[in-house]
Protein backbone atom coordinates (compact mmCIF):
# COMPACT_ATOMS: atom_id res chain seq x y z
CA UNK A 1 0.00 0.00 0.00
CA UNK A 2 0.83 3.31 -0.92
CA UNK A 3 1.95 5.65 1.65
CA UNK A 4 -1.32 9.09 1.87
CA UNK A 5 -0.60 12.34 1.73
CA UNK A 6 -0.53 12.82 5.58
CA UNK A 7 2.04 10.24 5.90
CA UNK A 8 4.68 11.63 3.16
CA UNK A 9 4.11 14.94 4.90
CA UNK A 10 5.08 14.01 8.39
CA UNK A 11 8.07 12.16 6.86
CA UNK A 12 8.93 15.48 5.54
CA UNK A 13 8.31 17.84 8.73
CA UNK A 14 10.40 14.88 10.81
CA UNK A 15 13.32 15.45 8.12
CA UNK A 16 13.13 19.25 8.20
CA UNK A 17 12.92 19.17 12.01
CA UNK A 18 16.09 17.20 12.56
CA UNK A 19 18.37 18.80 9.96
CA UNK A 20 19.26 21.91 11.99
CA UNK A 21 19.86 19.56 14.53
CA UNK A 22 22.38 17.56 12.23
CA UNK A 23 23.69 20.47 10.80
CA UNK A 24 24.93 22.08 14.12
CA UNK A 25 26.85 18.84 15.00
CA UNK A 26 30.13 20.57 16.69
CA UNK A 27 31.98 17.97 15.36
CA UNK A 28 30.89 18.38 11.68
CA UNK A 29 31.18 21.97 11.29
CA UNK A 30 33.24 23.25 13.95
CA UNK A 31 36.97 21.79 12.90
CA UNK A 32 40.22 22.16 14.17
CA UNK A 33 41.09 24.42 10.69
CA UNK A 34 37.73 26.13 12.12
CA UNK A 35 39.01 26.84 15.46
CA UNK A 36 42.30 27.62 14.60
CA UNK A 37 41.08 30.16 12.17
CA UNK A 38 38.91 31.78 14.58
CA UNK A 39 41.86 31.95 17.45
CA UNK A 40 44.89 33.04 15.51
CA UNK A 41 43.32 34.82 12.52
CA UNK A 42 43.00 37.80 14.25
CA UNK A 43 46.91 38.48 14.78
CA UNK A 44 47.44 37.64 11.06
CA UNK A 45 48.64 40.91 9.44
CA UNK A 46 48.67 42.19 5.81
CA UNK A 47 52.57 43.41 4.99
CA UNK A 48 52.40 46.53 2.42
CA UNK A 49 55.50 47.75 1.80
CA UNK A 50 56.18 50.67 -0.77
CA UNK A 51 59.85 51.18 -2.60
CA UNK A 52 61.45 54.37 -4.49
CA UNK A 53 62.77 53.56 -7.42
CA UNK A 54 64.87 56.40 -8.59
CA UNK A 55 63.99 57.10 -12.60
CA UNK A 56 66.67 56.14 -14.60
CA UNK A 57 67.52 57.94 -18.28
CA UNK A 58 68.51 56.65 -20.67
CA UNK A 59 70.46 59.93 -21.88
CA UNK A 60 72.45 59.14 -18.63
CA UNK A 61 75.99 59.53 -20.83
CA UNK A 62 74.31 63.24 -22.16
CA UNK A 63 74.65 64.56 -18.28
CA UNK A 64 76.40 67.91 -18.32
CA UNK A 65 76.14 68.32 -22.26
CA UNK A 66 74.07 71.62 -22.83
CA UNK A 67 71.57 70.16 -25.28
CA UNK A 68 70.79 67.74 -23.00
CA UNK A 69 70.18 70.19 -19.59
CA UNK A 70 68.09 72.29 -22.22
CA UNK A 71 65.61 70.21 -23.86
CA UNK A 72 65.83 66.95 -21.60
CA UNK A 73 65.88 67.53 -17.77
CA UNK A 74 62.22 68.19 -17.09
CA UNK A 75 61.36 64.78 -18.48
CA UNK A 76 64.50 62.62 -16.76
CA UNK A 77 64.75 64.74 -14.03
CA UNK A 78 67.02 62.53 -11.39
CA UNK A 79 65.60 64.00 -8.40
CA UNK A 80 61.87 62.05 -9.70
CA UNK A 81 61.02 59.08 -8.04
CA UNK A 82 58.45 56.87 -8.65
CA UNK A 83 57.09 53.99 -6.03
CA UNK A 84 56.50 50.37 -6.89
CA UNK A 85 54.15 48.30 -3.96
CA UNK A 86 53.77 45.07 -2.71
CA UNK A 87 52.13 42.88 -0.37
CA UNK A 88 52.59 39.50 2.10
CA UNK A 89 51.52 38.32 5.49
CA UNK A 90 52.82 38.34 8.54
CA UNK A 91 51.96 37.05 12.33
CA UNK A 92 51.85 39.06 15.67
CA UNK A 93 54.27 36.68 17.57
CA UNK A 94 54.46 39.07 21.12
CA UNK A 95 51.97 41.25 23.42
CA UNK A 96 54.85 44.52 22.33
CA UNK A 97 53.63 43.84 18.82
CA UNK A 98 56.35 42.63 17.02
CA UNK A 99 55.74 40.99 13.28
CA UNK A 100 57.35 37.77 12.03
CA UNK A 101 57.34 37.76 8.19
CA UNK A 102 59.86 37.06 5.53
CA UNK A 103 62.60 38.98 4.57
CA UNK A 104 62.29 39.26 0.43
CA UNK A 105 58.17 40.56 1.55
CA UNK A 106 59.94 43.83 2.71
CA UNK A 107 63.73 43.64 1.13
CA UNK A 108 64.14 47.40 -0.17
CA UNK A 109 60.73 48.73 1.47
CA UNK A 110 60.94 52.12 2.22
CA UNK A 111 57.92 52.24 4.10
CA UNK A 112 56.06 49.25 5.69
CA UNK A 113 52.52 49.68 6.57
CA UNK A 114 50.80 46.60 8.26
CA UNK A 115 46.35 46.06 8.26
CA UNK A 116 44.68 43.83 11.52
CA UNK A 117 41.68 41.90 10.43
CA UNK A 118 39.77 44.27 12.47
CA UNK A 119 40.68 46.84 10.04
CA UNK A 120 43.42 48.90 11.84
CA UNK A 121 46.28 49.91 9.76
CA UNK A 122 49.94 51.45 11.54
CA UNK A 123 53.30 52.09 10.56
CA UNK A 124 56.02 49.33 11.19
CA UNK A 125 59.70 49.72 11.56
CA UNK A 126 62.10 47.17 10.86
CA UNK A 127 63.92 45.30 13.37
CA UNK A 128 66.18 43.16 11.60
CA UNK A 129 66.02 40.99 8.63
CA UNK A 130 67.88 37.42 7.92
CA UNK A 131 67.91 36.98 4.06
CA UNK A 132 70.06 33.14 4.25
CA UNK A 133 66.29 31.93 6.08
CA UNK A 134 63.95 34.21 4.70
CA UNK A 135 63.11 35.46 7.76
CA UNK A 136 62.29 39.38 9.33
CA UNK A 137 60.48 41.25 12.33
CA UNK A 138 58.73 44.36 12.31
CA UNK A 139 57.68 46.43 15.34
CA UNK A 140 54.37 48.05 14.96
CA UNK A 141 54.21 51.16 15.36
CA UNK A 142 51.42 51.64 18.40
CA UNK A 143 50.43 51.90 22.05
CA UNK A 144 46.95 50.05 21.21
CA UNK A 145 46.61 46.20 22.19
CA UNK A 146 47.01 43.64 19.68
CA UNK A 147 46.37 39.79 20.09
CA UNK A 148 48.94 37.68 19.11
CA UNK A 149 50.19 34.35 19.48
CA UNK A 150 53.29 32.56 20.74
CA UNK A 151 55.39 30.58 18.46
CA UNK A 152 55.35 26.72 19.20
CA UNK A 153 57.85 24.03 18.38
CA UNK A 154 58.55 22.23 14.85
CA UNK A 155 60.53 19.36 16.51
CA UNK A 156 58.01 16.68 16.24
CA UNK A 157 56.07 17.41 13.07
CA UNK A 158 54.85 14.52 11.48
CA UNK A 159 54.57 14.02 7.44
CA UNK A 160 50.51 13.44 6.98
CA UNK A 161 49.25 15.61 9.61
CA UNK A 162 46.61 18.60 8.66
CA UNK A 163 47.97 22.34 8.72
CA UNK A 164 46.11 25.25 7.79
CA UNK A 165 47.90 28.69 6.17
CA UNK A 166 46.62 31.90 6.61
CA UNK A 167 47.54 34.68 4.79
CA UNK A 168 46.40 37.52 1.99
CA UNK A 169 47.31 35.64 -1.48
CA UNK A 170 47.20 37.98 -4.19
CA UNK A 171 45.65 40.53 -1.83
CA UNK A 172 42.50 38.20 -0.31
CA UNK A 173 43.03 38.92 3.90
CA UNK A 174 42.83 37.04 5.67
CA UNK A 175 42.19 33.93 3.80
CA UNK A 176 42.25 30.22 4.80
CA UNK A 177 43.60 27.26 3.10
CA UNK A 178 44.29 23.23 4.66
CA UNK A 179 46.14 20.96 3.48
CA UNK A 180 49.27 18.30 4.74
CA UNK A 181 52.29 18.21 5.59
CA UNK A 182 54.16 16.35 2.56
CA UNK A 183 57.17 16.78 3.66
CA UNK A 184 60.18 17.98 6.07
CA UNK A 185 63.63 18.80 5.23
CA UNK A 186 63.38 20.26 1.79
CA UNK A 187 66.30 22.31 0.07
CA UNK A 188 64.83 24.89 -2.08
CA UNK A 189 67.02 26.59 -4.68
CA UNK A 190 66.08 29.88 -5.96
CA UNK A 191 67.94 32.34 -8.64
CA UNK A 192 69.98 33.67 -6.07
CA UNK A 193 70.23 31.89 -2.90
CA UNK A 194 69.37 28.50 -1.21
CA UNK A 195 67.42 27.34 1.47
CA UNK A 196 67.56 24.35 3.63
CA UNK A 197 65.11 22.63 6.12
CA UNK A 198 62.05 23.86 4.53
CA UNK A 199 57.95 22.23 5.05
CA UNK A 200 56.35 21.18 2.12
CA UNK A 201 52.81 21.55 2.11
CA UNK A 202 50.17 21.13 -0.31
CA UNK A 203 47.94 24.12 1.54
CA UNK A 204 47.41 26.81 -1.24
CA UNK A 205 50.63 29.49 -0.97
CA UNK A 206 50.11 31.92 -2.84
CA UNK A 207 52.34 35.43 -3.51
CA UNK A 208 50.52 37.67 -1.13
CA UNK A 209 50.91 34.64 1.63
CA UNK A 210 54.56 35.47 2.29
CA UNK A 211 55.09 35.78 5.73
CA UNK A 212 51.75 34.20 6.93
CA UNK A 213 51.54 31.73 9.80
CA UNK A 214 51.48 27.93 9.23
CA UNK A 215 49.44 26.36 11.90
CA UNK A 216 49.17 22.42 13.25
CA UNK A 217 45.26 20.83 14.09
CA UNK A 218 45.38 22.38 17.26
CA UNK A 219 46.50 25.82 16.02
CA UNK A 220 50.32 25.94 17.00
CA UNK A 221 52.41 27.90 14.62
CA UNK A 222 54.64 26.09 13.56
CA UNK A 223 56.33 27.65 10.58
CA UNK A 224 56.17 30.59 8.71
CA UNK A 225 55.00 30.49 4.92
CA UNK A 226 56.78 31.56 1.95
CA UNK A 227 55.86 31.58 -1.77
CA UNK A 228 59.81 31.71 -3.19
CA UNK A 229 59.53 29.03 -4.87
CA UNK A 230 57.58 30.82 -7.97
CA UNK A 231 57.64 26.91 -10.16
CA UNK A 232 55.41 25.91 -7.77
CA UNK A 233 52.00 24.23 -8.37
CA UNK A 234 49.74 22.71 -5.35
CA UNK A 235 53.34 23.09 -3.65
CA UNK A 236 53.74 24.99 -0.76
CA UNK A 237 57.02 25.38 1.49
CA UNK A 238 57.63 26.99 5.29
CA UNK A 239 60.29 28.17 7.28
CA UNK A 240 60.28 25.65 10.51
CA UNK A 241 59.01 28.06 13.56
CA UNK A 242 62.61 26.49 15.30
CA UNK A 243 64.35 28.15 12.72
CA UNK A 244 62.33 31.23 13.13
CA UNK A 245 62.86 31.21 16.35
CA UNK A 246 66.37 31.49 16.94
CA UNK A 247 66.55 34.24 13.98
CA UNK A 248 64.09 36.08 16.06
CA UNK A 249 65.95 35.86 19.27
CA UNK A 250 69.50 37.09 17.09
CA UNK A 251 67.09 40.09 15.24
CA UNK A 252 65.48 40.92 18.51
CA UNK A 253 68.62 41.16 20.63
CA UNK A 254 71.29 42.57 17.87
CA UNK A 255 69.03 43.57 15.07
CA UNK A 256 71.35 41.62 12.85
CA UNK A 257 72.45 38.15 12.23
CA UNK A 258 76.08 37.67 12.69
CA UNK A 259 77.88 36.55 10.00
CA UNK A 260 79.25 32.83 10.68
CA UNK A 261 82.64 30.44 9.67
CA UNK A 262 82.98 27.45 9.86
CA UNK A 263 86.70 27.61 9.27
CA UNK A 264 87.33 25.45 6.71
CA UNK A 265 88.17 25.62 2.87
CA UNK A 266 86.44 23.28 0.52
CA UNK A 267 86.24 22.33 -3.27
CA UNK A 268 83.40 20.73 -4.69
CA UNK A 269 84.12 17.12 -6.24
CA UNK A 270 85.06 16.66 -9.62
CA UNK A 271 85.46 13.50 -11.81
CA UNK A 272 89.56 13.58 -11.14
CA UNK A 273 88.95 13.77 -7.51
CA UNK A 274 85.95 11.24 -7.42
CA UNK A 275 88.72 8.84 -9.59
CA UNK A 276 91.37 9.46 -7.54
CA UNK A 277 89.42 8.87 -3.96
CA UNK A 278 88.22 6.07 -5.42
CA UNK A 279 84.47 7.00 -3.88
CA UNK A 280 81.76 4.77 -5.10
CA UNK A 281 79.33 5.39 -7.55
CA UNK A 282 76.55 8.47 -7.10
CA UNK A 283 79.12 9.93 -3.75
CA UNK A 284 78.55 13.51 -3.55
CA UNK A 285 80.21 16.17 -0.76
CA UNK A 286 82.57 18.37 -0.52
CA UNK A 287 86.09 17.96 -0.07
CA UNK A 288 88.10 19.47 3.06
CA UNK A 289 91.37 21.28 1.29
CA UNK A 290 92.18 23.22 4.22
CA UNK A 291 91.19 24.14 8.25
CA UNK A 292 92.12 27.49 9.72
CA UNK A 293 94.24 27.36 12.98
CA UNK A 294 92.32 27.37 16.09
CA UNK A 295 89.19 27.78 14.19
CA UNK A 296 85.79 25.74 15.32
CA UNK A 297 86.39 22.95 12.18
CA UNK A 298 89.67 22.05 13.54
CA UNK A 299 88.58 22.48 17.35
CA UNK A 300 86.02 19.67 16.20
CA UNK A 301 88.54 17.52 14.55
CA UNK A 302 88.02 18.53 10.68
CA UNK A 303 90.88 17.81 8.60
CA UNK A 304 92.32 18.24 5.30
CA UNK A 305 91.56 15.43 3.12
CA UNK A 306 88.19 14.52 4.57
CA UNK A 307 84.78 14.72 2.41
CA UNK A 308 81.98 16.34 4.25
CA UNK A 309 78.73 14.59 3.07
CA UNK A 310 76.12 15.80 5.71
CA UNK A 311 75.92 18.83 7.74
CA UNK A 312 73.26 18.65 10.25
CA UNK A 313 71.36 15.71 8.25
CA UNK A 314 71.33 17.56 4.80
CA UNK A 315 72.83 15.95 1.96
CA UNK A 316 75.85 18.04 0.53
CA UNK A 317 76.42 17.82 -3.20
CA UNK A 318 79.10 20.89 -3.41
CA UNK A 319 80.93 23.51 -1.38
CA UNK A 320 78.33 26.03 -1.83
CA UNK A 321 75.49 23.47 -0.02
CA UNK A 322 78.36 23.58 2.89
CA UNK A 323 78.59 27.52 3.00
CA UNK A 324 74.90 28.21 2.72
CA UNK A 325 73.82 26.14 5.82
CA UNK A 326 76.60 27.90 7.92
CA UNK A 327 75.46 31.30 6.65
CA UNK A 328 71.85 29.78 8.02
CA UNK A 329 73.13 28.86 11.61
CA UNK A 330 72.53 30.65 14.69
CA UNK A 331 75.89 31.61 16.79
CA UNK A 332 74.45 28.90 19.39
CA UNK A 333 73.16 26.27 17.39
CA UNK A 334 75.67 23.15 17.34
CA UNK A 335 76.11 21.11 13.60
CA UNK A 336 75.99 17.85 13.00
CA UNK A 337 78.84 17.68 10.56
CA UNK A 338 79.20 13.91 8.51
CA UNK A 339 82.64 13.03 7.07
CA UNK A 340 83.76 10.04 5.50
CA UNK A 341 87.53 9.48 6.16
CA UNK A 342 89.73 7.23 5.30
CA UNK A 343 86.86 4.51 4.38
CA UNK A 344 85.23 5.33 7.67
CA UNK A 345 82.01 7.93 8.42
CA UNK A 346 82.69 10.08 11.26
CA UNK A 347 80.53 12.41 13.08
CA UNK A 348 82.05 15.94 14.39
CA UNK A 349 80.25 18.37 16.64
CA UNK A 350 80.80 21.69 15.91
CA UNK A 351 79.14 25.46 16.03
CA UNK A 352 79.87 28.15 13.14
CA UNK A 353 81.44 31.49 15.17
CA UNK A 354 81.78 34.91 14.44
CA UNK A 355 85.15 34.88 12.31
CA UNK A 356 87.58 37.88 13.94
CA UNK A 357 88.83 40.83 11.71
CA UNK A 358 92.61 38.86 11.13
CA UNK A 359 90.42 36.04 9.83
CA UNK A 360 88.76 38.19 7.52
CA UNK A 361 91.54 39.78 5.82
CA UNK A 362 93.38 36.18 5.94
CA UNK A 363 90.32 34.41 3.92
CA UNK A 364 90.71 37.80 1.49
CA UNK A 365 94.11 37.08 0.83
CA UNK A 366 93.22 33.59 0.28
CA UNK A 367 90.27 33.70 -1.85
CA UNK A 368 91.19 37.51 -3.94
CA UNK A 369 95.53 36.61 -3.27
CA UNK A 370 95.16 40.36 -2.21
CA UNK A 371 96.23 42.13 1.54
CA UNK A 372 94.03 44.84 2.55
CA UNK A 373 93.66 47.24 5.08
CA UNK A 374 91.39 49.71 5.63
CA UNK A 375 90.93 52.57 4.21
CA UNK A 376 89.85 56.07 5.91
CA UNK A 377 86.56 56.56 5.12
CA UNK A 378 85.47 53.88 3.48
CA UNK A 379 86.81 51.01 1.27
CA UNK A 380 89.81 48.65 1.33
CA UNK A 381 93.10 49.32 0.45
CA UNK A 382 95.69 46.61 -1.67
CA UNK A 383 98.90 46.46 0.36
CA UNK A 384 100.38 43.39 -1.79
CA UNK A 385 99.13 41.02 -4.50
CA UNK A 386 100.09 37.74 -3.59
CA UNK A 387 102.78 36.24 -6.75
CA UNK A 388 101.18 34.62 -8.95
CA UNK A 389 97.39 34.80 -7.89
CA UNK A 390 94.64 35.75 -10.36
CA UNK A 391 94.48 39.38 -9.20
CA UNK A 392 98.59 39.69 -10.47
CA UNK A 393 97.36 38.06 -13.41
CA UNK A 394 94.82 40.31 -14.13
CA UNK A 395 97.13 43.29 -12.85
CA UNK A 396 96.01 44.51 -9.50
CA UNK A 397 98.70 46.66 -8.10
CA UNK A 398 99.35 47.59 -4.72
CA UNK A 399 97.61 50.86 -3.64
CA UNK A 400 94.74 50.05 -5.80
CA UNK A 401 91.06 50.99 -3.31
CA UNK A 402 88.97 48.13 -3.46
CA UNK A 403 85.24 49.82 -2.64
CA UNK A 404 83.05 46.51 -3.51
CA UNK A 405 82.37 42.92 -3.73
CA UNK A 406 79.18 41.60 -5.74
CA UNK A 407 77.18 44.00 -5.14
CA UNK A 408 78.10 44.69 -1.41
CA UNK A 409 79.77 48.74 -0.93
CA UNK A 410 82.85 47.89 1.65
CA UNK A 411 82.09 50.95 4.27
CA UNK A 412 83.33 49.07 7.23
CA UNK A 413 85.47 46.17 8.10
CA UNK A 414 81.54 44.21 8.78
CA UNK A 415 80.65 44.89 4.83
CA UNK A 416 83.97 43.18 4.18
CA UNK A 417 83.29 40.57 6.40
CA UNK A 418 79.79 39.70 5.02
CA UNK A 419 81.32 39.62 1.07
CA UNK A 420 84.07 37.26 1.84
CA UNK A 421 82.21 34.89 3.66
CA UNK A 422 79.83 35.20 0.63
CA UNK A 423 82.34 34.54 -1.54
CA UNK A 424 82.64 31.03 -0.33
CA UNK A 425 81.84 28.14 -2.59
CA UNK A 426 82.17 31.09 -5.51
CA UNK A 427 83.72 30.11 -8.59
CA UNK A 428 84.71 34.30 -8.95
CA UNK A 429 83.86 37.66 -8.03
CA UNK A 430 82.51 41.09 -8.96
CA UNK A 431 84.82 43.70 -7.77
CA UNK A 432 85.06 47.85 -7.99
CA UNK A 433 88.52 49.20 -7.70
CA UNK A 434 89.74 52.29 -7.81
CA UNK A 435 93.05 53.57 -9.32
CA UNK A 436 93.66 57.38 -9.96
CA UNK A 437 90.71 58.98 -10.59
CA UNK A 438 89.17 55.99 -12.55
CA UNK A 439 86.92 53.26 -10.99
CA UNK A 440 86.83 49.97 -12.77
CA UNK A 441 84.68 46.62 -12.26
CA UNK A 442 86.69 43.58 -12.49
CA UNK A 443 86.21 40.08 -12.35
CA UNK A 444 88.49 38.03 -10.38
CA UNK A 445 88.25 33.82 -10.28
CA UNK A 446 88.94 33.04 -6.65
CA UNK A 447 91.20 30.41 -5.51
Amino acid sequence: MRPGIATLTAIMALIAHAAPAVGADPFLRRTAAVQAAERVGPAVVSVTTETDLRQQSPFEGFRGDPLFERYFRDFFDPRRQRTAQSLGSGVIIDSAGHVLTNEHVIARASRIKVSLSDGREFDARLVGADPNNDIAVLRIEAKETMPWVAPGGSEDLLVGEPVIAIGNPFGLSSTVTTGVISALDRSIRTEDRSYYGFIQTDASINPGNSGGPLLNAEGTLIGVNTAIYQGAQGIGFAVPIGVAKRVVDQLLQHGEIAPLWLGADLQDLDPNLHEAMELPRGTTGALVTGVSKGGPAERAGLRRSDLVTRVDGHKIRNARDVYAIVEAASPEQDLDVEVSRAGATLHLATRAERVTGDGVLALAERMLGLSLAPIEGGGFRVKSVQPRSNAEKIGFQAGDALLGINGRSLEDADALRRAVLDLQGRGRAQVVVQRGGGRYHVTVPLS
